[in-house]
């Protein structure tokens, strides 16, 4: 349990004595408002989580409201293996897919109400999104700061075009400044990260401070167990710094800790910093004050380069360094999410050239490729815009729902909670024709299934969605039985041969190898000298091998007992 001592003394940290006093007290009367059962589990995390990534109205059914859909789509297929349910923002908004936030505290309409999300809450466990960088020009905390309305005039952070802004670290090749004009005439130039849509909150002011305090709160008791914050490494700006992962953002993040232990000590944060490894973990603290869980982002691109390469070297070799301190942290394991698939975080992993020759395989799989503009003025590739089973595409038919299934398994068996994007689950192909409609290159992973057509080719057992998707499912059943495959259980990263990823899991009761073939090639292995009995049995298909001598097929996996 956190204690005010610990919230006290982030806030005089960020804003010295007097403001951080001030700020204490508009915010305890926040904490006393809002209070939040605590659970009786144990640890934050256990093998049985598995979270599912999507949108409010992924799935659309006739004349139903989309979480509704969703609910009963859930209900029925998804019970037993999905233990959480991570919408992205569902909330009011004008742009971005809903990243461009006009209100808070409601759900957009379209979509249903809090009382639909608070009914699969019932059901599942619940993860929101925390948009804590920006909020949407279009709504009306933007207007009442136009407007210089009382406790919305320092809302936005304004500045003179003529600032030296170079150093600041750009995730877009947008403008950084945005100008607007205000009611009484005036032109400002306002900070936008990452559109000029999308206004940077100015966390100085104790009015934004105030008001996201009570944003955060609110989630806690609308049900959310876990809180992504999105785009966090952007929050606090220094003028002459690169603005990005700043010390002062990471008090922000052991502030929302430290009020959260107060409130509501189940909720895990999780940080969404798409960056490069090192960067990424700093957000984990000390192991037990700042964020529970981040993003391993660096998995998503380097399985695919393994699968493209068919080698799993440097994908083993990564894999090492994912030892943690704390049992109170774990990684947040996905391959796909609603973006693209990040390829910053394999700087220092891989040479540029190898980087560039993804984005032609992605192209030539029928994606796109987001740049970002580098301070040379150069721009690099930022993120590939293609669906997760076309970046996997198999050169063969019939291996092709086998392969992404593999790349799925590697996921699964790594230290962490998995987290599935709604569309590999049910293998969506790339949407061309919403990149056509919206004219963004992410709207290619963001279909919207009429679910009449999705159930009806999970009826069909030739159809690939239906072989994608039951294998998935009993993979997710499989795994959530295992000690051993608990978030925090050891492992040990095996080198049997370099086509193959293998890894030791291990808890008291239970030892798992897990192998997976990445390469479209027989591999003979031997797992003589591991101290493994003589036979062992494959957890997902009930085969016996012998352990001296066995066989994977192209893209087989296996977990042996």
């Amino acid at each position: 349990m956190g204690n005010f001592a610990e919230v006290k003394r982030f806030l005089k940290k960020i804003y010295g004595d007097r403001e951080g006093e001030l700020a204490l007290e508009r915010i305890m009367p926040l904490i006393e408002r809002f209070s939040v059962k605590k659970s009786d589990k144990e640890g934050y995390f256990s093998q049985e989580d598995v979270v599912l990534i999507t949108y409010g109205d992924s799935l659309l059914g006739e004349g139903q409201i989309p979480l509704v859909t969703l609910h009963d789509f859930a209900k029925t297929y998804l019970k037993d293996a999905i233990s959480t349910v991570h919408f992205l923002p569902f909330f009011p908004w004008s742009s971005d897919d809903g990243f461009s936030v006009m209100d808070f505290s409601s759900i957009n309409p379209e979509l249903g109400s809090w009382e639909e999300v608070v009914a699969i809450g019932r059901d599942f466990q619940l993860m929101f999104d925390y948009v804590v960088n920006h909020f949407s020009s279009k709504g009306e905390w933007f207007e009442n700061y136009l407007a210089g309305k009382e406790g919305y005039v320092d809302f936005a952070m304004e500045v003179d075009p003529s600032t030296d802004l170079s150093m600041v670290t750009r995730p877009r090749s947008l403008p950084l400044l945005s100008e607007y004009k205000k009611h009484d005439g005036s032109t400002v130039h306002l900070w936008t990260t990452f559109s000029a849509d999308q206004i940077d909150f100015n966390f100085r002011s104790l009015d934004v401070l105030e008001k996201m305090i009570e944003v955060l709160l609110l989630y806690a008791q609308k049900g959310a167990t876990i809180l992504r914050l999105d785009a966090i490494a952007y929050l606090w700006k220094e003028i002459g710094t690169t603005c990005i992962h700043l010390s002062e953002t990471h008090d922000m993040v052991k502030l929302f800790r430290s009020i959260l232990d107060l409130v509501a000590p189940d909720v895990i944060i999780i940080t969404e910093t798409n960056v490069p490894h090192q960067e990424n973990i700093s957000y984990f603290g000390d192991g037990k004050d700042e964020a529970q869980m981040v993003y391993n982002f660096t998995l998503p691109p380097l399985l695919f380069y393994s699968f493209l390469k068919e080698d799993g070297t440097v994908l083993t070799n990564w894999a090492k360094g994912l030892h943690l301190e704390s049992a109170s942290n774990t990684f947040f394991n996905f391959t796909a999410s609603h973006d693209g698939i990040g390829v910053r975080p394999l700087e220092g992993i891989l040479p540029p050239e190898e980087i560039d020759a993804l984005a032609e395989v992605v192209k030539a799989n029928g994606g796109q490729v987001s740049y970002k503009r580098n301070p040379d003025g150069s721009d690099s590739p930022y993120e590939l815009n293609i669906t997760y089973v076309d970046a996997i595409l198999a050169d063969s038919e019939s291996t092709q729902a086998e392969k992404f299934l593999a790349s799925q398994a590697i996921q699964y068996v790594l230290p962490g909670v998995p987290a599935t994007y709604i569309h590999s689950l049910v293998g969506s192909r790339n949407w061309l024709e919403g990149v056509k409609q919206t004219g963004r290159a992410r709207t290619i992973n963001r279909a919207k299934l009429e679910v009449e057509n999705l159930m009806s080719d999970l009826k069909n057992p030739g159809s690939f969605r239906s072989r994608i998707f039951y294998s998935y499912i009993d993979l997710i059943k499989i795994r959530k039985k295992q000690q051993a495959f608990h978030p925090n259980a050891d492992f040990e990263i095996l080198e049997i041969d370099p086509k193959v990823f293998g890894i030791k899991r291990y808890s008291e009761e239970q030892m798992i190898y897990a192998l997976t073939n990445v390469s479209s090639k027989e591999v003979p292995l031997s797992l003589s000298g591991h101290d493994v009995p003589e036979q062992m049995e494959d957890l997902i298909s009930g085969e016996k091998f012998k352990t001296d001598s066995f066989t994977l097929r192209p893209y087989q996996y296996v977990w042996l007992s």
